[in-house]
């Protein structure tokens, strides 16, 4: 199987999918561009969809650690490198680049399932010497894309959490975690687990260009309302924050997901580092041309003229003016509708953790 499905920096566009091009990682020596060679090639409507590729694969580990000062969390997991959704601003796409894959079309059609994750977190999760904090779910890949149907990866990782009342944080863009209920209500009980669905945007229009094969957004305020009437505690992501683009639903958003149960909030300002700047630029001319330029304009405005601010303190929320008073917007409209009240993260409770007697051997206390 070849490792690009489209070469070229102008690739084929195609229905449910995000990315437009198929840009070498920055580690490939080699770069290829794509030509017409005479042959008569079928229009771009013509083409047939790409298909999805999913690997399975056993991890060394699971649990990654940061000490980050701009993120809420200091140990994250994945079930998934990739993401299917196809979102063409996606901050992760650039890890495709460590297995000689694409950022672009590769990232969002050739995923990776780690199918012994369940297996690895029970083991890391039982050793001695083991820390109980928060473990995020989905801080780089989501881990209820459609993938997750027939895997169910993330549902085995949150048999193993509520086994061991690991308190968790969950961020997804689709409504599938509803499914996990079953889970989630008892771990809500014993203060074990938020759920965050991202929204930056009520335009279905908008929504399907720009997160193709995510929940549309009617979908996931149905399912705030539903795991928040369930028990668990939902927040909002606002994110991310686009100029021009979505930074004019900052308010709709808050108010739509406080109606339909959120109560906690959070945003994000478009990163794009690496790959993923050419990536959202040409999605940027395909679908938005005469609003191209005024978006990357209003982003290096609050990225110190740059496409990307890499800094700690500043890469979430930008810097200058303009920054400031989308922070200032945000911040008011949360506390008009009673968001975050007690604090922008709700503490869960690590003081449940228990690993599971091993052997039969029962625990002295």
């Amino acid at each position: 199987m070849p490792l690009k499905t489209v070469t070229g920096r102008h690739a084929d566009p195609r229905k449910g999918r995000g990315a437009g091009i198929n840009p070498e990682g920055r580690f490939e020596t080699v770069t290829r561009g794509a030509y017409d060679d005479g042959w008569n090639t079928p229009p771009e409507d013509e083409l047939p969809p790409l298909k999805t590729y999913v690997t399975a694969e056993r991890v060394a580990g699971l649990i990654s650690r940061n000490d980050s000062p701009d993120i809420p969390f200091t140990q994250s997991l994945n079930p998934y490198q990739g993401c299917e959704h196809g979102c063409p601003y996606c901050f992760a796409r650039p890890t495709h680049a460590y297995r000689n894959l694409s950022p672009g079309i590769d990232f969002e059609t050739r995923l990776f399932a780690k199918v012994n994750a369940a297996e690895k977190l029970r083991e890391e999760l039982s050793r001695p010497g083991y820390r109980c904090e928060v473990i995020s779910i989905g801080a780089n890949t989501d881990p209820y894309q459609p993938i997750e149907r027939k895997h169910r990866i993330t549902r085995g990782i949150l048999e193993v959490c509520a086994e061991f009342n690991q308190p968790i944080g969950i961020v997804t863009k689709n409504a599938l975690v509803e499914r996990d209920l079953d889970f989630l209500v008892p771990m809500a009980e014993k203060n074990l687990v938020n759920v965050f669905i991202s929204l930056n945007n009520l335009d279905h229009d908008l929504a399907r260009r720009l997160e193709p094969r995510c929940s549309a957004p009617a979908r996931r305020l149905q399912a705030m309302r539903r795991v928040s009437e369930a028990g668990v505690p939902v927040g909002v992501l606002v994110a991310p924050v686009i100029p021009f683009l979505t930074d004019h639903q900052i308010e709709p958003v808050l108010e739509a997901a406080w109606a339909h149960g959120a109560r906690q909030a959070g945003y994000v300002l478009l990163r794009l580092p690496w790959e993923v700047k050419d990536i959202f630029k040409d999605w940027l001319e395909r679908h938005y041309p005469l609003k191209a330029k005024h978006v990357m304009s209003r982003v290096h405005a609050m990225r110190g003229g740059r496409d990307n601010d890499p800094n700690f303190g500043s890469r979430m929320k930008g810097e200058g003016g303009l920054a400031r008073l989308l922070a200032q917007r945000f911040k008011q409209a949360c506390e008009r509708l009673g968001f975050n009240a007690g604090g922008r993260n709700r503490a869960l409770d690590t003081t449940r953790f228990r690993a599971p007697a091993r052997s039969g051997q029962m625990s002295l206390f």
